[in-house]
């Protein structure tokens, strides 16, 4: 049976416990604000540089991009997988790895050679006790997402997808719907497929293309594939925060619960060697008596 001595120093291992937990969270919700003006702010810009390759693309039918390449025959697939590089964030990593995982079953008899491509420290973690061999990449300690850390992985795998080593690039990554709520997602990234806007209409919206379509493809195109990966990162970013204030804040709560529990175990420790003494006591007078 545990002395009271020992549940006073268990109390204060949980309270400091406590003190850390909530302070997690405090860090993390004030990161979180700043994640989500982020991806609030990148997703319209996101959404008219698709509907302008659309506009585009509806007038200009003869313009081309190596990066637009349909092939009938896809042999290779990467997938790219993003996670975060710290823990103690739920099952946010967990979910992403088990998308991933599911992906990869189901895609690899349908391609010749599957490589995937490590965002974060939990996948590289994770994926190289499993699949060393089919690793092409790993970016870790990114810390807070920069443009260039997306132009970064832009260039590699569309440096691969134009020199013909893989045929479609995958994205794998948490979507940030809520504080609360998460989404493991994946995107298609290569061959760029610009996706129809919310709220486009259909007609086209009248404007002359300077100096040329295929000029300005050779520009916007490279652009709209770092975007994409850069919103995919802001997402993963914004997700991550608000699954470790979530996580921190249930530790927070059961903290309290496990603290409450241990003080009244210790004062029935300590009212039964009260009363163990007072049994002596008595018992010693009646024995002197």
């Amino acid at each position: 049976m545990a002395t009271l001595r020992d549940i006073r120093r268990r109390i204060t291992s949980v309270q400091k416990t406590q003190q850390i937990t909530s302070a997690m969270r405090m860090v993390a919700a004030a990161k979180l604000r700043r994640a989500q003006d982020a991806i609030i702010a990148a997703r319209p810009y996101s959404e008219r540089m698709y509907a302008t390759l659309q506009e585009i693309g509806r007038r200009a039918l003869e313009a081309e991009h190596p990066l637009l390449e349909q092939r009938e025959q896809r042999r290779a697939l990467e997938v790219v997988i993003v996670t975060s590089d710290r823990g103690l964030c739920g099952a946010f990593n967990a979910n992403v790895m088990k998308r991933a995982e599911a992906i990869l079953a189901a895609r690899e008899p349908g391609f010749e050679s599957v490589s995937i491509a490590l965002v974060g420290r939990k996948a590289a973690d994770y994926f190289r006790r499993r699949r060393a061999k089919q690793i092409t990449q790993t970016w870790t300690g990114l810390g807070t997402v920069e443009y260039r850390h997306a132009a970064e992985i832009a260039g590699h795998v569309s440096k691969r997808f134009i020199a013909g080593e893989v045929d479609e690039v995958v994205l794998v990554f948490n979507e940030f719907v809520s504080a609360l709520n998460q989404v493991p997602r994946d995107l298609t990234a290569l061959p760029l497929v610009p996706e129809q806007a919310e709220g486009e209409v259909e007609e086209a919206i009248p404007f002359k293309i300077e100096p040329d379509a295929q000029t300005v493809y050779s520009v916007l195109i490279p652009n709209a594939l770092e975007f994409s990966i850069y919103r995919v990162l802001l997402e993963s970013q914004a997700g991550e925060h608000a699954a470790r204030m979530t996580a921190m804040e249930s530790a927070t709560r059961n903290t309290e619960e496990l603290i409450s529990s241990l003080t009244l175990q210790f004062n029935r420790a300590r009212q039964a060697a009260i009363t163990k003494e007072l049994v002596e006591i008595v018992t010693g007078a009646q024995a002197l008596e």
